[in-house]
């Protein structure tokens, strides 16, 4: 049965103090090193086990399983020893800088069971790669900084998840979005995956659920740019003003998220050769004319989440813009989600994928 299983890891930051960080399981963890090394992994298994969830009933994020990974580190000794230990709640200062000024990142990723059997991750090396970029400017070290806290946690937890949205895998979504709301800003942190981009974008999630959507389309600018989507990059797939057919998404200019899956659609499209592919400025306007010259095929956001999902619509000043993607096929948007989805079970061959022992 293929199967697949989210890892999610977090940097949290606490204050300095005398002893041990909070946060910190059992195990000798004081010895501090430069990096940590898997031969330094200290395991302490679990004495109690929960009861495996039934894989065609996970929903995404609500399972977890029996274990979780720790490091500490403090600015006195470097790091600690890694630690697999039981699944367990955190305990932090009442005075963490994490609580207080959200100064904490996370990265997620998946494991994929494949046809064969075999557990592959999907380029993983891109996840370590914003992960070390969302550290850096959250002056986890190595890096220098005014302030910086002094001590962090680093730990990482599993979780086997089902479809990300209730409708299911490759089912149309709606999206709301309104011009009042902004999510990132240039010389922002919109582009790392930290705490702080994603809680003051919860109030505008609500209204788009009160709207029957199921995500925000966040703007910017005077000329409403289109840029992301909640939890996934956004591309169009339309005839542009120049008659051309292309393949369009919105450039990494400090305000979204460089997605690992948005640069696998980016690369596969343009290795294809067969149409337009490129990272430009979409504004709502240029989508409106579009759509009622009838120049649109189909749009779709990407995420390690979701994968690839289409988009169906978009309420927009009270007014739902339909977008005919399903329609179309949706012939573009099915195709990139299978060439995926054969990468990363097994069904294709890649260097894409790195497979676990």
């Amino acid at each position: 049965m293929m199967m697949m299983m989210m890892t999610m890891t977090t940097v949290i930051f606490q204050d300095c103090s005398n002893g041990r960080p909070e946060g910190s399981g059992q195990g000798d963890l004081e010895e501090g090193v430069e990096s940590f090394k898997a031969k330094d992994l200290i395991i302490t298994p679990a004495t109690t086990f929960k009861e495996k969830p039934d894989p065609k009933g996970l929903v995404f994020g609500a399972e977890f399983t029996d274990h979780m990974l720790i490091v500490e580190w403090c600015a006195d000794s470097g790091w600690g020893k890694p630690q697999i230990q039981p699944f367990q709640n955190l305990s932090l200062h009442p005075a963490s800088s994490a609580l207080h000024y959200a100064v904490q990142l996370f990265e997620g990723l998946k494991a994929f069971r494949g046809v064969d059997n075999k557990i592959r991750l999907f380029r993983p090396h891109l996840n370590m790669d914003r992960m070390f970029r969302s550290a850096v400017r959250s002056t986890l070290p190595p890096s220098l900084g005014v302030k910086k806290p002094k001590k962090a946690l680093l730990f990482v937890i599993l979780s086997p998840v089902g479809p990300y949205f209730s409708s299911g895998t490759f089912n149309p979504v709606s999206l709301w979005t309104n011009p009042k709301y902004v999510r990132a800003w240039e010389g922002g942190t919109g582009d790392y995956k930290i705490g702080g981009n994603y809680g003051p974008s919860l109030w505008a999630q609500c209204e788009a659920a009160e709207n029957q959507c199921q995500q925000v389309l966040w703007l910017y600018g005077k000329d409403q740019q289109i840029t992301e989507v909640g939890t996934m990059n956004l591309f169009l797939y339309w005839i542009n003003e120049d008659g051309e057919e292309e393949l369009a998404t919105p450039p990494l200019d400090g305000i979204i998220l460089p997605g690992v899956t948005r640069k696998s659609i980016l690369e596969l499209t343009r290795d294809w050769g067969e149409f337009k592919v490129s990272e430009r400025y979409l504004t709502m306007a240029e989508l409106e004319n579009a759509l009622e010259e009838k120049r649109v095929k189909e749009m779709f956001g990407s995420g390690t989440a979701c994968i690839v999902c289409p988009v169906a619509n978009i309420v927009y000043k009270g007014q739902v813009l339909h977008i005919p993607t399903m329609e179309n096929g949706p012939k573009l948007t099915s195709r990139i989600f299978t060439k995926l989805n054969d990468i990363q079970y097994g069904r294709e061959e890649s260097d894409w994928t790195v497979e676990l022992p």
